[in-house]
């Protein structure tokens, strides 16, 4: 979906990145709350679904609501979202996960910090809310906590939630990092590459829910856990 001026023909100022799999529960409603958002922000923008292979008919909800879908055969959540920016036109993405974890009426929230000049806006939901029933109590109290607070120590970014899945960016300084990783560690790196690259990173309060899935998460918390470890750990030399 292209949402523009009647005069405006070059690219949009905005793509909303929503990597996709298996979300057809939740996918449709996800892109109805966008279209607000980015009505609420006043600027052009599109709408990317970026499918890792979905056999719920997530595909076929995304093409049929407007939305641009990129089917990626590389699996991985790094690999979906990589394959996303690069299909994206945006000068600047704000990514979200589309299980309905969070509220893509936030959108104006991060174009406002990304108008103001900051490279990278990160979503905070310690700060924020966190829901009853939206994050296990492991993820809340110690792997978060932990991994977030060695990158903090680290890099140095002026964000203290390196794992919230939603988040605005300078489309071009991204791709301009090279970013590799194609699991869930891909929430890491980018905010370690940013901060090494010193660009300018600011973090905003969000609110996380509980998903709307019937299906096992897609995260699986100590084989991730250790490899956003492992990455952040590398990165440092």
């Amino acid at each position: 979906m292209i949402v523009e001026d009647e005069n405006r023909q070059t690219a949009p100022e905005l793509s909303i990145l929503m990597p996709c799999l298996n979300e057809g529960k939740t996918l449709q409603k996800c892109i109805d709350t966008s279209r607000k958002g980015i009505a609420a922000a006043a600027c052009s923008a599109e709408i990317v679904v970026a499918d890792n292979g979905s056999i719920d008919g997530s595909q076929q909800i995304a093409s049929a609501s407007g939305a641009r879908l990129v089917e990626v055969l590389k699996l991985g959540y790094g690999s979906a979202l990589m394959a996303g920016i690069r299909e994206s036109r945006g000068r600047w993405v704000v990514m979200g996960d589309a299980d309905g974890s969070y509220d893509f009426a936030e959108i104006p929230r991060f174009v406002s910090e990304l108008r103001n000049g900051f490279d990278l806006v990160m979503g905070n939901r310690f700060r924020g809310g966190i829901q009853p029933g939206s994050m296990p109590w492991h993820h809340r109290y110690i792997g978060n906590p932990v991994l977030s607070g060695i990158g903090r120590a680290l890099y140095r970014p002026a964000c203290g939630d390196f794992h919230c899945g939603i988040r605005g960016f300078d489309r071009m300084q991204l791709l301009r990092l090279n970013l590799q990783s194609e699991g869930m560690e891909f929430a890491s790196e980018m905010v370690v590459r940013f901060a090494k690259a010193k660009l300018r990173i600011c973090e905003i309060p969000v609110f996380l829910y509980p998903d709307g899935r019937n299906r096992r998460p897609h995260l699986r918390s100590f084989r991730d856990g250790f490899r956003h470890l492992n990455l952040l750990v590398r990165q440092a030399f």
